[in-house]
């Protein structure tokens, strides 16, 4: 993991435990609908501008991670698909095709909560943010950690109690 490119959270700010608050409530109702709970939320000048929870199984689409839908709605709310004064807060670390599109967006930091041991790609299985690419975005890891595996490990024992 390049340390340059990965700060692990600590304590983290208010501004960061407030947006993710917010990606958390899109995460618990995004569960609500039958989808796994995961929520986003895209913060332009101190102000959220996006924001959506997983739709893959409302929608049967692939690409409907939380990640996705709010990079889409941040695209048509600012008109542009370039989002480098944009910060993204997602409840579980990005994978492969979200880290990718944020890169693709110029997003200039991603905050997430709990960290992804299968599929995570900020560091837990790979770092796509540390591959040479056109774009750097700066990443903080583990804000609200304990609060956003909960919400994910307690939807998976309900489902798997149901089965």
């Amino acid at each position: 993991m390049d340390e340059n490119l990965m700060t692990i959270c600590d304590i983290a700010s208010e501004e960061d435990v407030r947006f993710m608050r917010e990606a958390l409530l899109l995460a618990k109702d995004a569960s609500r609908r039958g989808e796994i709970p995961i929520g986003c939320v895209i913060v332009q000048n101190g102000d959220i501008i996006a924001g959506s929870g997983n739709t893959r199984e409302q929608l049967q689409d692939a690409t409907g991670h939380a990640e996705m839908e709010a990079i889409r709605e941040a695209c048509r709310v600012i008109g542009f698909w370039r989002l480098n004064d944009c910060d993204l807060y997602v409840t579980l670390e990005p994978c492969l095709m979200c880290a990718g599109a944020m890169i693709q967006a110029r997003i200039r930091r991603c905050c997430f909560g709990a960290y992804d041991p299968k599929s995570g790609m900020a560091g837990s299985v790979a770092n796509v943010f540390a591959l040479p690419s056109n774009h750097r975005v700066a990443v903080t890891g583990g804000v609200m950690a304990e609060e956003c595996g909960d919400l994910l490990r307690d939807f998976f024992a309900k489902r798997r109690n149901k089965q």
